[in-house]
């Protein structure tokens, strides 16, 4: 995990070195194979991997009271435990608007579940000159979705 002190160090000297810097977030609450496809995704972009991530009071603003399953420095640890993710960052706000002034990426990835209209980063991703790149979706793989099916499905032991 990287601290936003560190950070701007680290992006001028990955940018010395030519990398296309990408910039990809969430709140990867319970990981699973939508986030890792998504990022693997997202890596292929570029040369450098920043992910954003939802500090546990942001997730519980945006996701309810009973979020995050897995708090802030789990979540990072296993999302820095990834080949395809270079650091990560924790952000508090709900969007991560500073974040992205900050990291000012070349390629900022979201899922394909989002579209211009839906994305309030889009524009100042581009006033700041880099893309927005909207990445596949693996349907049915969501932290909600298997959240719901966890409580509506019987656990069996065998």
């Amino acid at each position: 995990m990287t601290f936003a002190s560190d950070l701007v160090g680290w992006l001028d000297r990955e940018r010395s070195r030519g990398h296309r810097i990408v910039l990809a977030g969430g709140c990867f609450d319970i990981l699973h194979v939508g986030h890792v496809s998504y990022l693997q995704e997202a890596r292929a972009l570029g040369d450098t991997l920043v992910v954003g991530l939802n500090s546990d009071e942001s997730v519980r603003r945006l996701k309810g009271p009973q979020r995050p399953i897995n708090p802030v420095w789990a979540r990072a640890t296993v999302l820095a435990s990834l080949s395809c993710v270079d650091r990560v960052i924790v952000f508090d706000e709900l969007t991560p608007h500073k974040l992205i002034t900050t990291v000012r990426p070349d390629v900022y990835a979201k899922g394909g579940d989002y579209t211009r209209q839906t994305l309030p980063e889009w524009s100042l991703v581009e006033s700041l000159g880099g893309r927005v790149a909207i990445l596949s979706h693996v349907p049915g793989y969501s932290t909600t979705d298997l959240i719901a099916r966890l409580h509506a499905e019987p656990v069996t032991v065998a």
